[in-house]
């Protein structure tokens, strides 16, 4: 044997221990987030695993890490959880979604990654300097955000940010925002699984990376549950956004 054949085996071998140990601590992390802050676990495990994986794989993996997420926080928030508010934004979500899907098959990954970048970097920046947007009545508007969120759940599972900009332009009180967002993610999260297996991405590695990740959601959304009383979610939410916006510009620059 070569010392050539001893390093390949030997970069094998690390590759074999580290990626499922990186997906681990992908998973743990955006359920603790999700847990602590109530938002972020789908923009935090796209901003990652797509360089790991492909984004192809960690579209439909993500889509079922949230939904298992928002399943496991489901005890804590459902009393919250107002489904006729969000009626029109879910309506128009369910028409957006498929265009999401479509895209993310059809279109070029580095476009795909570029836009996602653009996705994070841009929500990050808007929810760092929360600027005052103005007030909307118009259902028009409505129909607009929902059709969008559905479009981003579909293809990069990042549906949150235009539902957070469409519910500060509504007023929403901090309960509604709770409530609404609640409802609304777990929605998008089964519509965009149901599309994601209608469309045959649910492969035999996404579910083989879910089984790997599954068992440290649940850690961490326990954990999450526990420091929200002692760690200010407010600067954790900070942090992230900070961290978002610099794995967003990144993408968009490598």
């Amino acid at each position: 044997m070569t010392m050539q054949d001893i390093l390949q085996r030997a970069s094998r071998s690390r590759e074999v221990i580290l990626e499922p140990l990186s997906l681990i601590l992908i998973g743990f992390f955006a359920a603790f987030t999700q847990s602590l802050t109530g938002f972020g676990s789908g923009l935090l495990a796209m901003s990652t695993l797509p360089e790991l994986i492909g984004i192809r794989v960690a579209a439909p993996l993500v889509a079922l890490l949230c939904t298992t997420i928002e399943l496991l926080l489901l005890a804590r928030y459902w009393q919250a959880i107002n489904l006729r508010a969000i009626r029109l934004l879910v309506l128009a979500l369910i028409l957006g979604a498929p265009w999401g899907i479509l895209a993310l098959r059809r279109v070029d990954e580095e476009i795909v990654m570029g836009l996602l970048g653009a996705v994070l970097a841009g929500y990050a920046l808007y929810a760092l300097l929360n600027p005052r947007l103005p007030e909307l009545r118009q259902p028009a508007w409505t129909f607009g955000f929902g059709f969008v969120a559905g479009v981003l759940g579909g293809a990069y599972n990042t549906s949150g940010p235009p539902v957070v900009i469409y519910g500060n332009c509504r007023r929403w009180s901090p309960a509604e925002f709770r409530g609404n967002l609640q409802g609304f993610f777990l929605v998008n999260d089964l519509i965009v699984i149901t599309g994601h297996t209608l469309s045959r991405n649910m492969t035999a590695l996404v579910l083989h990376n879910y089984l790997t990740i599954a068992p440290a959601l649940l850690l961490g959304v326990l954990l999450g549950g526990r420091l929200s009383r002692r760690v200010d979610p407010a600067v954790f939410r900070k942090i992230v956004l900070v961290f978002l916006l610099l794995m967003g510009l990144r993408m968009l620059l490598l």
